[in-house]
């Protein structure tokens, strides 16, 4: 799959991003864009590009599999954002522009002559999306940030895990796609107002502490008026009964949620155990809560008896929420993944026929979709996109030279 001449084909057509910035929250809105139809810049670093290249163990003859995510349906221009003159040119590209995505440490567009308010002189209209750690202001706007600090320190990861042991972390880089998805948000608002408001841009200060904290639901409400300070629970809520992972003869788990009265009643059903739908230890939701733990050891009793297969059937029969615990290669041919398009099989020039995920949410007029995995080659499009500032190919080798693009 190789780059195409053109594309249409989602609702962000016409919107020109120049993504700056490395690895994963702030290239990953410029992939929530790209995928949606607007047209992509990333800028990188002429010679090494950006570490998301090379990163990660498992690779495909000699190449990351974490590129084609990041990297698809974007161009690819080089700058040194350090060169006086790459730092002329990328902001003669900026004056083309609706939005601009950086997630460098605060402070470094400044440096580089690209503070906002000098950007905003050169392009009223911008919506600058600034992606860090801490965010812009603050104690700790200038410290270095990444998902797993931003994750200890927003309170997400003091409550995941199990009781008495230390909180792990997370399998991937939460705190860095919640960032990107809450600026992506901010992003879409911004721009909203300029277009009804005069063609004004703002700036988008998305911190990664935030976009975690922003994950606690009643966490502060409950410490402010009861003192309450919510801890790990493992593979369930506290006092939320019956919400949690049960087995299956088969050595799978499968999570059953039915912590709602009436769902309830659905399950003691399906158990052939409706009697237990009016027993005064589970015919509330506080009742089931204060006997939390009998109540989980019944379930699992009858699931444990069960296949997985035979366990969905009779769930289903009775209407009651629950999904098994997948791997990856479960989640891939999941047949319900790949009916809503969320798993996709493409050919491509560079890795063959590859596995990736879909584009989301789905839009029923205008869809996203994956037109190609990104380019190869750092600066792919620097004759197409600086071309299309007026600098000949003449002026473009003599920027090569220098080491600028």
């Amino acid at each position: 799959m190789s780059e195409p001449e053109g594309r249409e084909f989602g609702p962000l057509q016409g919107l020109r991003v120049i993504e700056m910035g490395q690895l994963l929250a702030g290239p990953f809105v410029g992939t929530r864009c790209a995928d949606f139809g607007a047209e992509v810049i990333k800028i990188e670093p002429p010679g090494t590009g950006d570490p998301i290249r090379n990163w990660g163990r498992n690779q495909y003859q000699g190449k990351t599999l974490w590129w084609p995510i990041m990297a698809r349906n974007k161009h690819s221009v080089s700058a040194d954002l350090r060169h006086p003159r790459g730092q002329a040119l990328v902001r003669k590209l900026i004056e083309t522009a609706d939005v601009l995505i950086e997630n460098f440490k605060p402070g470094t567009l400044e440096k580089w002559d690209m503070s906002p308010e000098r950007l905003h002189r050169i392009n009223p209209g911008l919506v600058i999306v600034r992606v860090s750690g801490f965010g812009q202001t603050g104690p700790y706007a200038s410290r270095p940030g990444f998902a797993s600090v931003g994750e200890a320190m927003s309170g997400l990861r003091y409550i995941n895990g199990y009781p008495d042991m230390p909180p792990p972390r997370f399998g991937i880089s939460l705190g860095d796609t919640l960032t990107a998805l809450f600026a992506f948000e901010g992003m879409m608002m911004a721009l909203f107002r300029r277009d009804r408001n005069g063609g004004q841009g703002q700036v988008v200060d998305a911190a990664i502490t935030e976009s975690c904290f922003a994950m606690l639901e009643s966490c502060v409400t409950e410490f402010s008026k009861t003192g309450h300070v919510r801890k790990p629970s493992g593979s369930g809520l506290a006092k939320i009964a019956p919400s949690n992972i049960y087995p299956t003869s088969d050595a799978g788990y499968v999570v059953i949620a039915a912590n709602v009265d009436a769902m309830f009643r659905r399950l003691t059903r399906a158990m052939d155990r409706p009697e237990l739908a009016s027993d005064p230890k589970y015919a509330t939701h506080i009742a089931r809560g204060d006997n939390q733990q009998e109540l989980d050891a019944l379930i699992a009793e009858w699931s444990g008896a069960l296949t997985m297969a035979e366990l969905t059937r009779r769930l289903d029969r009775f209407d009651v929420v629950h999904g098994p615990i997948n791997s990856i290669a479960e989640v891939v041919e999941d047949p319900h993944f790949r009916a809503r398009g969320m798993v996709r099989d493409i050919e491509d020039d560079e890795f063959g026929s590859i596995t990736v995920p879909g584009v989301f949410p789905v839009l029923s007029d205008t869809p996203g979709d994956i037109a190609w995995l990104g380019p190869q080659e750092i600066g792919a499009s620097n004759t197409k996109v600086y071309g299309g500032l007026g600098l000949s190919e003449s002026q473009l080798d003599e920027l090569r030279a220098e080491g600028v693009i």
